[in-house]
């Protein structure tokens, strides 16, 4: 049920990131040109860039984890059988959601001072607001923690399932 509310949230966090890398190309493509064609590079492309990777990160990081696209060793956890593939999926379940938790914990209060205190990143062509990455960051972040703690409780479901099954 899980699944069926965030895979949507998580589609749209997918297409936000690909519209973003689309945007960001034709800037970069753009200050290239115009630095060496017209030794006038398009001002703030620096700080948009940067701004955009982190934006790109964290949007995609729900997407990366959902699909199951983050890093496992599957040679070894393969030789475990079915349980041990369970518990490797609870315990890696328990710890992504730890891992995200703590940048979820760290970059709230940062994020929500970055909007009321207008914390700009750049200086003097171009200033970015630096509240939407950070917010970005924060909701990426939590929606990785949810999908986490998902998989880890289907994992534990599995199990405890096949251990009630043996016995």
């Amino acid at each position: 049920m899980l699944d069926r509310l965030i895979t949507p949230l998580v589609h749209l966090l997918l297409a936000a990131a690909a519209v973003l890398i689309f945007l960001m190309s034709f800037l970069v493509v753009s200050d290239v040109i115009g630095r060496a064609v017209f030794n006038s590079p398009v001002k703030g492309t620096p700080e948009l860039v940067s701004m955009s990777i982190v934006l790109i990160a964290f949007l995609l990081a729900p997407h990366a984890v959902q699909s199951g696209g983050m890093l496992k060793a599957d040679v070894l956890v393969g030789t475990f059988g079915k349980a041990g593939q369970d518990f490797s999926e609870l315990v890696s379940g328990l710890l992504g959601a730890a891992f995200f938790g703590f940048i979820l914990w760290g970059g709230a209060g940062p994020a929500l001072n970055s909007w009321i205190g207008g914390e700009y990143e750049g200086e003097g062509a171009l200033r970015v607001p630096a509240w939407p990455a950070r917010f970005v960051v924060v909701f990426g972040a939590f929606l990785v923690v949810v999908i986490y703690l998902g998989k880890a409780v289907r994992a534990g479901r599995d199990l405890l399932t096949s251990r009630s099954q043996q016995s």
